[in-house]
């Protein structure tokens, strides 16, 4: 597999990581609160982490809803929880014309699923030289997700992993396909498991996406046991009150559960020789 390096400390591939945080970067403190949080439970857990928050989501169900705190003021945010916590952070990218700012900041830049085709999105991320993480789209078979891969490779960029996030079912809803995880690991790329968009109901609340969180900690567990290298998971002190994706955000309380049992599933696999 093809290691990826993030900072001095951090080689996803080689044990488990966890990408974290809020859906978007609401506040300068709460993503201070949040980040410290799991930074700590990883240091506990002994858990490689880095720290996921949007400073823009553009594919809001309704266009009156929270997208984030832009631009400017949103890579500001995650430069101080960077600089603050000494951690890394990962943000996803909409447009070309924002990947040259947020990879200043950034160590990772995360290729939205809806936009896992966009050739220029895909090239100008590949050209900033930090890794990529591709969520694969909701309307793509796994094996497919070679184009994608390989539009990142082209440019010289070798450090790419792909994320699962469920595919659309009927209306409004996802399923996870285990099989996917084995399938886009073939392709010499780490993978992660998105806990929590793969339980999200797409417009189920009409002008909102719903979700299932009760579904989080099972998947989780099948994923790990299938084989992955990171856990990414959308985590909010009061999901209930997050201005994006708070049913299927994990609490404090219920988050340490899920990547508890997450390490420890996936270190029965290590030693049982199940992963490579």
């Amino acid at each position: 597999m093809n290691y990826i390096k993030i900072g001095k400390n951090i080689v996803i591939g080689r044990s488990l990581t966890l990408m974290s945080g809020p859906c978007v970067a609401e506040s300068k403190s709460i993503c201070l609160e949040i980040a410290t949080f799991l930074k700590t439970l990883c240091s506990e857990l002994k858990i490689q982490y880095v720290f996921k928050a949007s400073y823009d989501k553009a594919n809001r169900s309704s266009g009156k809803s929270f997208r984030g705190m832009g631009l400017t003021k949103g890579l500001k945010v995650l430069e101080a929880v960077k600089s603050e916590l000494n951690i890394p952070v990962l943000t996803d990218v909409h447009e070309c014309s924002d990947v040259k700012e947020a990879a200043k900041v950034v160590d990772i830049l995360q290729i939205p699923a809806f936009l896992c085709r966009q050739t220029d999105l895909l090239i100008a991320c590949g050209e900033s030289g930090l890794p990529v993480n591709i969520k694969k789209g909701q309307f793509m078979a796994p094996e497919d997700m070679i184009g994608a891969v390989e539009k990142v490779r082209e440019t010289g960029n070798k450090q790419v992993m792909l994320t699962e996030r469920g595919t659309t079912f009927g209306y409004r809803n996802l399923v996870v396909d285990m099989r996917s995880l084995q399938t886009m690991r073939e392709m010499d790329v780490p993978v992660v498991f998105d806990a929590t968009h793969s339980v999200q109901l797409p417009g189920g609340l009409g002008n909102a996406s719903g979700g299932q969180r009760q579904f989080i900690r099972p998947l989780a567990r099948a994923a790990a046991a299938i084989g992955i290298d990171a856990l990414f998971a959308e985590v909010h002190p009061d999901p209930a009150k997050a201005l994006s994706d708070g049913p299927n955000s994990l609490s404090f309380e219920d988050a340490r559960t899920v990547i508890r049992e997450v390490k420890e599933i996936y270190e029965l696999g290590c030693d049982k020789g199940y992963r490579s």
